[in-house]
């Protein structure tokens, strides 16, 4: 098991859920990623970059695209969602769609290849 498995693993049922599917997205999307921690959190990495995190807050679960320029990317498809530059806020009852995290990852991986 790795990091984000151990954090899944702490949460209850319906975040888990909401957190796996984001990560299955993701893997198709970026299959090389890597479970590891980054600033402190459960985070998906490639190529040794951090690539997605997750966390859960009283209020809200957020992920952490670790790039301002990878959540302006996508801003315009979130309209009703609380973010700021480095984090994309959501619920249950609101759950981010495929299409944007699918987005989220392509953005992210394409900006790390860049690098």
């Amino acid at each position: 098991m790795g990091a984000v498995d151990d954090y899944f693993g702490t949460l209850d049922a319906t975040t888990r859920s909401l957190f796996e599917r984001i990560r299955q997205l993701v893997m198709e999307v970026v299959p090389a990623a890597e479970q590891e921690t980054s600033y402190g959190m459960a985070a998906l990495k490639y190529k040794q970059r951090p690539l997605l995190g997750f966390r859960v807050a009283k209020q809200h679960l957020s992920i952490f695209p670790f790039s301002p320029a990878t959540v302006d990317a996508v801003r315009g498809h979130l309209p009703d969602f609380d973010l700021s530059k480095g984090t994309i806020r959501f619920t249950a009852d609101n759950p981010l769609s495929d299409d944007v995290v699918r987005e989220i990852a392509r953005h992210r991986v394409a900006k790390i290849e860049r690098h």
